[in-house]
């Protein structure tokens, strides 16, 4: 197994890609890595969620505060890292007259895919999605389990049970599904870090994170909440044959602790783990413990594979 202390002295290279899709859609790509990545020890596909793009979850850069980039992480310690806007989303196509609903963003996986196994070689992907990004990626496995190698799925939900994220949300149900995007702005991007358990995230992290986010996008689309209050279940575990990690916060109110257990106890690949992580709610990389966040996902992806299958 890598070293998770060894770091790589090239300089991280950030690098812009656009592909297409389907309805003449533009996905916009950003890719990091440290040296050649056709010598990566893996490449990583980060999926982003409901109301921020990808380049604000993935690779923050706050003064001051080392960690903040995933993806410089990441890539500094081998692997080839990529992140996708989804429609709707950032730099990604905006004016078509639709809600990007989960199934879309799964597409919008595939699209991504395809486009860097074209340019960087044909391995299958090392998947992290967080929140709708989990269920995003989620049904991409489902649908392409050729293109996984290995699935991370953080503040996951299944079927909502149990959810009081869910719940307060589901009340503004009607409103969401009258429209396909809603507005954001930085007091609602505060308000994520304040619902379930305040103080887990350091107010210079949070501000950044309000500030790139708000940067790209003053609304963003409705189809994820429509989706997550009222067509749950979107993905079918007993279907999803790749190694999977479930990563749940230890206060994230978007899915209850049973209504992961059920799912993780359905999932048929025998390389299957669930973390629970101390002292995280929601956003999990902008909390005060993302260095945990970090090592339990390297772990999972630089795990060797098995020697003896029975």
């Amino acid at each position: 197994m890598n070293d998770m202390t060894k770091t790589s002295s090239a300089a991280i290279k950030g690098e812009e890609h656009w592909t297409g899709r389907d309805g003449g859609v533009k996905l916009f790509l950003f890719e990091k890595c440290a040296g050649d990545p056709k010598n990566s020890i893996g490449t990583i596909l980060f999926v982003h969620g409901s109301s921020m793009a990808a380049q604000p979850t993935f690779d923050l850069q706050v003064e001051g505060w080392p960690g903040s980039s995933v993806m410089d992480w990441f890539a500094r310690r081998g692997f080839d890292c990529w992140c996708v806007d989804m429609e709707g989303y950032g730099r990604s196509t905006k004016d078509r007259d639709n809600n990007a609903p989960i199934t879309q963003g799964a597409d919008d996986c595939f699209a991504a895919a395809t486009y860097i196994q074209k340019l960087r070689g044909k391995r299958p992907f090392l998947v992290y999605g967080i929140s709708s990004g989990a269920l995003r990626a989620a049904l991409f496995a489902q649908r392409h389990p050729d293109l996984v190698a290995r699935l991370a799925l953080d503040a996951m939900v299944w079927t909502g049970e149990g959810s009081p994220t869910l719940a307060e949300r589901k009340k503004k149900l009607p409103e969401f599904k009258s429209k396909n995007r809603r507005p954001i702005d930085k007091a609602f991007i505060h308000s994520i870090f304040d619902r379930d358990h305040p103080g887990t995230a350091e107010d210079k992290v949070i501000d950044a994170f309000a500030d790139a986010v708000t940067a790209l996008d003053d609304s963003v689309p409705t189809g994820t909440y429509v989706d997550m209050c009222s067509k749950l279940p979107v993905v079918d575990p007993e279907k999803i044959t790749v190694p999977t990690l479930i990563m749940r916060g230890q206060w994230d109110g978007i899915a209850s602790f049973d209504d992961l257990v059920a799912f993780f106890a359905r999932l048929p690949n025998p390389d299957k783990h669930f973390a629970v992580m101390p002292g995280i709610s929601h956003a999990s990389f902008q909390q005060k413990n993302f260095a945990l966040v970090y090592h339990i996902l390297w772990s999972f992806f630089a795990q060797p594979a098995p020697l003896y299958r029975g």
